[in-house]
Formats: structure tokens, C-alpha cells, sequence
């Protein structure tokens, strides 16, 4: 079994992973074996802190070992993917690949002889969903019933959160006036309209009132924030969103968490003062990461 994204687990199995997760947070010590003698090559074509922590240090209490790959001083700079992967399969016993194109994700999971994790790619990002689903979780009580407002550029985050809020009874209103046309994924949509639990608005203050969870993202994926051939798009999508920022105004009135996925770009899609209230649980979430990273090991592995 891999994990690509939410697609193959049904609603009973993505909640039971993240109950996983949150029993594995409380209870560490009975799990400090699971994943005995066993190594997780972690893959990484993006730059990446907490993907690379939360699986490194995940696989190292569990009792194994996280072998890091830089994707730039290895040979998948240079070789075919599906060789590479054959080899590397041989050795290890899943691999977590946070790669830029969902289509060479692909080609590894077709291609490896184990479990492959998708640790991010340009379409979906479901360790991050699942965290994001255990503080959910964990602030709420409950995952039915509980509001979430998504607001930002629609991409791979987004994605995920639908998909995983959906699945699990979490009613997500996103507020995206940017679809990113790399993460367009319309059958994961047509699944999610199904349920009724997801809604879409540009009306952001309206969306917020009611809301237990208010969500936020990068305008900007990380590896073109810098990028001076990205400028012009960057421009383009900051004088867009900036009515959309997450902030005091905004939130006037509302009494729901506040989230984001890390990394920050303090002043664009949150203000400062905004991270620091105290209804923002970002760092429980970005610690959540690691129990994700531990609950998606020990489901794979069948431990």
C-alpha cells in the first residue's frame, strides 16, 4: 500500500489514522519498537524543515531509521527515476519522496518494490492533511461537525484538506481566488462535492463568523518565492490576495483557531500580531507533523 494521497483509504481508515496519531502521541513508549530494524529513505527533491524532521525523527522513536537522499548529490539528478528506485527498494523498507511533480511520484511507486509516501508534490500534501486533522481533533473533540475555512491560493494543501476534511465529516469552506493550475485535480473535487461538506466563497469575513478553524497557506510555493523568473506572478498574486489576508480585522468577532502550514511569510498571507494570538495553535500543528509522520509509518508497515 502507498500513500499518494487520500484517494485509496476510505473515511473509517483516514479517521483511524488519525486517531493512530494521536494515540502514538500519548502513548510513545509503546511504539518505540514498531519500527525495529527498519529503514525509510526520505527522498527529497524540495527544500523541506518539517517533512524532514517529523519522518527522520519519526522513524528514529519508532526504533528504526530515516536515511535523508538529497536529491541534487545523488544520482536521481542524473539517472532515470524508475532505475534509481528499483535499486533503492531493494535496501529499505518504504520510501517518503517530496518531489515536485506528481508524476514522477508516480513513476516511483510504480517502479518500488515497497510502500512509497508522498512527503509533498505539486497536486497533494497528506501528511500535512492528516496533522492539520489531529489538531483538528484534539482542539475540537471531534472531527464531525467542525468547521474549517480554508483561505488562500487553491493548491496542494488545499487539495488534501478537502479531500481528508470530507472523508471525515469536517465541514471546509474554502475561500480561494487563485486556483493553482498545477494542482487542479477535478475528480478528487467531484468526490468531495458528494458529501455536501465542501463549499467554496470569496467571501471571507462571512465565511469566518461561525468558523472553529480558520486555515491559511503560502501564496507563493516556496521554491518560486525567491525566483526572480516568478516575480511577475508573485506581484500579480500578492496585490490578488492581500484583501485575503489573515488578520485582526478579519477575525473581529470570530473565536476560531488559527492555522497554517508553516513555512510563514510574516506580513503577506498572516500578519505578525496574528501568529502570536492565542487562538492560533500553528506550532501544535507544525509538532503535529510528527505523529502524522509516526502514524502513516506504522500503518504502512502494518505495525
Amino acid at each position: 500500500m502507498n500513500l499518494i494521497n487520500f484517494k485509496e483509504l476510505s473515511s473509517q481508515e483516514l479517521t483511524g489514522l488519525v486517531d493512530l496519531g494521536i494515540e502514538v502521541k500519548h502513548n510513545p513508549k509503546k511504539y518505540r519498537k514498531a519500527f525495529e530494524d527498519k529503514s525509510a529513505a526520505l527522498i527529497f527533491q524540495k527544500t523541506s524543515t518539517r517533512t524532514r524532521v517529523a519522518f527522520e525523527v519519526a522513524a528514529t522513536q519508532l526504533g528504526g531509521h530515516g536515511l535523508f537522499i538529497d536529491w541534487r548529490t545523488t544520482n536521481f539528478m542524473l539517472a532515470d527515476i524508475t532505475d534509481e528506485v528499483r535499486y533503492l527498494s531493494r535496501n529499505v523498507d518504504c520510501i517518503m519522496a517530496r518531489l515536485l511533480f506528481n508524476a514522477d511520484l508516480m513513476k516511483m511507486a510504480n517502479a518500488s518494490r515497497v510502500p512509497v509516501i508522498n512527503g509533498c508534490d505539486e497536486k497533494y500534501h497528506p501528511s500535512q492533511a492528516l496533522a492539520d486533522l489531529i489538531t483538528i481533533k484534539e482542539k475540537k473533540g471531534t472531527l464531525k461537525g467542525a468547521k474549517l475555512v480554508y483561505i488562500g491560493v487553491h493548491n496542494n494543501v488545499c487539495n488534501s484538506l478537502i479531500e481528508g476534511c470530507t472523508k471525515t465529516g469536517v465541514k471546509l469552506t474554502a475561500v480561494t481566488p487563485i486556483l493553482n493550475e498545477a494542482a487542479r485535480d477535478d475528480e478528487l473535487l467531484a468526490e468531495a462535492k458528494k458529501t455536501g461538506l465542501w463549499q467554496s466563497t470569496l467571501d471571507a469575513k462571512s465565511a469566518v463568523k461561525d468558523a472553529d478553524f480558520v486555515y491559511t497557506d503560502t501564496w507563493i510555493d516556496m521554491e518560486f518565492f525567491t525566483d526572480p523568473k516568478f516575480a511577475a506572478e508573485k506581484e500579480k498574486r500578492i496585490k490578488l490576495m492581500m484583501p485575503y489576508q489573515i488578520n485582526a480585522e478579519l477575525l473581529k468577532g470570530s473565536n476560531a483557531y488559527i492555522m497554517h502550514d508553516m513555512p510563514i511569510h510574516r506580513g503577506y498571507e498572516i500578519s505578525a500580531d496574528t501568529i502570536e494570538n492565542p487562538k492560533a495553535v500553528i506550532y501544535e500543528q507544525a509538532e503535529n507533523r510528527l505523529y502524522a509522520a509516526k502514524a502513516i509509518l506504522l500503518k504502512l508497515m502494518g505495525a
